[in-house]
């Protein structure tokens, strides 16, 4: 058995982290001979649900958990972390404006973000899951200055998978016979699902997804719609946001990151655009598609870009920068 490493959930009582800490502590993220001690960080009032979480996670018997710390303050939480999975966030409520939304985060991702660069690991994985993703994730790498930006990366997972599905879906395939999608830009609804590159298996060969599905008109306009408003679409059906399907996208991420991506394969993950060759600005948080080894990505370089995705990935851009702007009024206040 190896020494084992220091997990980090926020937001450890919401749903999103009920489906995902299962799954960490049973080995299928990080391996089925890594112990973990877990350490699940809420506010205040949500201890009281946080215990009940900690209990069921010790009647889950898990032999690769070591510890389980359950906590609401940030010194003990983010002591000595080689991952941190910051789901937790202040989620948009009814009449609230995004610039609401982006003023109430920033003050959550500054405090978290000193609080990994003050009591953290320097080598530490840092995945920001709680919305604006993007840019709460650009407001922690900022605020936590010795550690690499390198180390932060956003989920954008959830809208890879999602656009893996459709084309799965519409092809007859499963979804593991599908690679090479790509989501550019935000998590929001302007991201930019791109199958251009992407690979289908049929048959036993793979084709390029155009050439098999023939149907130009459905890939750029309903499947980009589809893919684009897929979580609002899960809200409105079951009245609450995605979890599984988040937690499950999470899972894959950070594995991804862990043990790399396989050969021939991409993915995509909102990381830091310094040096990347597509056009888009430095010193934002978008999301690329990347090769991961020894636990560093890279950007997957050299795929050709039509006009149609040109226009997409710089309208993506375009309101990034804008949110960015807006966090660092407020980052420079808060």
């Amino acid at each position: 058995m190896s020494e084992p490493i220091r997990v980090l959930v926020t937001g450890a009582a919401g749903q999103i982290a009920y489906s995902l800490l299962y799954s960490i502590g049973n080995g299928s993220v990080f391996g089925k001979d890594q112990p973990i001690i877990l350490v699940l960080l809420d506010i205040t009032p949500m201890m009281d649900v946080l215990d009940g979480v900690l209990m069921e996670l010790q009647d889950c018997a898990l032999p690769l958990l070591k510890d389980v710390i359950a906590t609401d303050k940030e010194e003990v939480a983010f002591k000595d972390l080689d991952v941190a999975i910051l789901v937790g966030s202040m989620p948009r409520r009814e009449g609230m404006e995004r610039k609401d939304l982006l003023k109430a985060n920033v003050k959550i991702f500054k405090s978290q973000g000193a609080a990994l660069d003050k009591y953290a690991k320097k080598s530490v994985k840092v995945i920001v899951v709680g919305n604006p993703a993007n840019t709460n994730c650009l407001t922690a790498s900022k605020s936590a200055p010795s550690i690499p930006k390198e180390n932060f990366s956003c989920l954008t997972r959830l809208d890879h998978n999602r656009a893996k599905a459709q084309i799965a879906l519409k092809l007859g395939v499963t979804a593991n016979d599908v690679k090479n999608v790509i989501i550019w830009g935000n998590h929001s609804s302007t991201q930019y699902p791109d199958v251009n590159h992407a690979k289908v298996k049929l048959q036993g060969k793979e084709v390029g997804v155009y050439e098999a599905l023939k149907d130009d008109s459905w890939l750029k306009g309903e499947f980009v719609t589809t893919v684009q408003q897929r979580g609002a679409a899960v809200i409105k059906a079951r009245k609450l946001s995605s979890a599984m399907s988040a937690a499950k996208a999470i899972c894959d991420h950070v594995r991804d990151i862990w043990f790399g991506t396989p050969e021939g394969e991409f993915v995509s993950m909102g990381v830091i655009s310094d040096g990347n060759s597509y056009g888009v600005p430095d010193d934002l948080l978008y999301s690329f598609p990347v090769v991961i080894k020894n636990k560093t990505w890279k950007f997957v370089e050299g795929l050709p870009i039509n006009d149609f995705s040109r226009e997409k990935m710089d309208l993506t851009a375009k309101e990034l920068t804008e949110e960015k702007e807006t966090a660092f009024e407020f980052l420079s206040s808060a």
